[in-house]
């Protein structure tokens, strides 16, 4: 029966049912619930109303179009990219999918990649808001007061370049919670045309350490760099920067003192990138120097060609509403390609690296160089309150990625598995509990310890579990199963100790005539006795 039907049945039985007694309502109740199929309360309920609602629409549920292949497809994607924003990652999906299909992360029916390159930004948000959560400000800028009249001013609105080369500049100071001593910086760069981003470690802040880490940016970068943008800090406003700058034909300019908007573009890359995947904590020291170092050599190919970003076009105000329109999301490589200034041979090359590039292999790396960095922190005395002391952790998907035993280590066939872990992002260290370093037995690994450690070296990613088994088949009775956590310990302690490196030659190789693929990550150990704090050279 028709909703239609019920209503016109509705309208002669119920006048009715209100003059009748108790024992006839009784018996036409019955009769209406047979015919409409109703609850028994809620059909009372209608039977009695004077006069019947009005209804002039029926809002009924609509199917589901995205089911549940889609939406699995689409946290695995989220995942892989790093957990962006959804206006950033839906026009990028194009992109994505098929590389992670490539790779064998993703195995999607026709009917399923078309729904999944189509999605909207609003329908991502809807799919993955049950999963999702969010959570030090420190001023380390110097004024340089000297030379400033010679740099000339550039605000945020004087950006039109539309050719690749010209960079914001700045700082990022990781201090901790505390600016005194000698600790670590990053110098990013970020050109303005195309969003290109570089993150190189200096050990400390100086104009020759700037100038050192802007020759190696011109080393790894795939365009020259035509101009450069900074604040105020005496580390940029000095006499050899200038210098440097005349030899090297670079456009210097400087915002205005106190005026972050200025450099806006390498600000919100200080957040995006170096904060959130090295965090707020304090490095120091020569080991971590070289730590860092390698991590950035990772990030570099990560950011570039599978980060998208949008960029703003047009802004205006409407009565006392500010309204912006922006360009639909690319990743630097992409807008690198559409710039005509760049040669033939650069973006065939380029094509090339990214077409080498599996995104979920190189996060894992990323998170394998994280984990090593994060080892060497310095622990400084907290304050005592603070906004982000009670922090909720934040939520994603479980990737293969953790360092904490992972399962043999597969590079050609990685699985991204659903689940609940502790988001590695803007990370700030907890002091840790008093390390237990006396030894109450004799160590069973002694005599192959060498050993271990070449395995280690060649693959740092090799768990204990592995190493464990091939010991137990190159020595058969020596080590049992209960030894499996003395020896995960021992490999924890060696990996305080090494240098995870990373073999970011892709962009420097000639793609056409070599292998292009990711390399392995390696390991180097560094006598920590040897180093000199208060001597660190870039």
């Amino acid at each position: 029966m028709s909703f239609q039907a019920k209503r016109e049945l509705l309208a002669n039985v119920a006048p009715r049912y209100r003059e009748e007694n108790k024992k006839h309502k009784s018996v036409i109740l019955n009769e209406f619930i047979l015919a409409t199929g109703y609850s028994r309360k809620y059909a009372i309920r209608l039977l009695s109303l004077k006069e019947l609602p009005v209804v002039r629409r029926i809002k009924k549920p609509r199917p589901r179009i995205y089911n549940s292949d889609v939406q699995e497809a689409l946290k695995i994607a989220w995942a892989a990219s790093n957990y962006i924003a959804s206006k950033r990652l839906a026009p990028f999906l194009k992109d994505l999918v098929p590389t992670l299909e490539r790779y064998g992360h993703l195995e999607l029916n026709d009917e399923t990649r078309s729904q999944l390159i189509s999605i909207s930004p609003a329908t991502i948000d809807r799919i993955l808001k049950p999963i999702r959560n969010n959570g030090l400000n420190m001023s380390t800028t110097k004024p340089g007061k000297l030379l400033k009249h010679q740099i000339p001013i550039r605000t945020f609105t004087d950006w039109e370049e539309d050719e690749p080369g010209f960079f914001e500049a700045d700082l990022v100071a990781h201090c901790g919670w505390s600016m005194e001593g000698e600790f670590l910086y990053t110098l990013v760069l970020t050109d303005i045309a195309t969003g290109w981003v570089e993150c190189i470690a200096l050990p400390y802040r100086s104009g020759s350490a700037v100038i050192h880490a802007l020759d190696k940016a011109q080393e790894l970068i795939p365009f020259p760099i035509l101009g450069i943008d900074t604040d105020n800090g005496t580390e940029f406003i000095n006499t050899e920067l200038i210098r440097y700058c005349e030899k090297e034909k670079i456009t210097f300019t400087r915002g205005r003192a106190y005026k972050k908007n200025d450099q806006c573009y390498v600000e919100q890359k200080n957040g995006i990138v170096v904060r959130q995947i090295v965090g707020y904590d304090r490095f120091e020291g020569h080991h971590a120097y070289m730590q860092l170092s390698e991590l950035y050599r990772a990030v570099r190919l990560y950011v570039n060609f599978f980060q998208p970003s949008m960029k703003l076009k047009k802004k205006w105000r409407d009565n006392s509403k500010i309204k912006k329109t922006y360009d639909a999301a690319q990743t630097p490589f992409q807008r690198l390609k559409q710039a005509v200034q760049i040669q033939k041979e650069t973006n065939e090359k380029l094509e090339l690296v990214n077409y080498s590039l599996d995104p979920v292999l190189l996060l894992k790396q990323i998170q394998f160089l994280q984990d090593a960095l994060w080892k060497h922190v310095t622990l400084a005395k907290q304050p005592s309150s603070g906004k982000n002391e009670d922090r909720q952790p934040l939520y994603g998907f479980k990737l293969p990625l953790t360092t904490e035993e992972p399962t043999e280590k597969n590079n050609d066939n990685l699985i991204l598995e659903p689940g609940i872990i502790k988001r590695r992002q803007y990370r700030k260290t907890e002091k840790p509990r008093a390390k237990h370093w006396w030894r109450t037995r004799k160590d069973p690994f002694e005599d192959a310890w060498d050993e271990v450690c070449s395995w280690l070296e060649n693959d740092p990613e090799k768990t204990a579990k592995s190493m464990l088994s091939k010991l137990q088949e190159k020595y058969p009775g020596q080590y049992t199963k209960g030894q499996l956590r003395t020896l995960q310990r021992r490999v924890k302690a060696w990996r305080e100790k090494a240098i995870i490196t990373y073999d970011d030659n892709l962009l420097k190789r000639n793609p056409l005539a070599e292998d292009t693929r990711i390399g392995d990550l390696k390991a180097i150990t560094v006598d920590t006795q040897k180093m000199e704090k208060g001597k660190l050279t870039v």
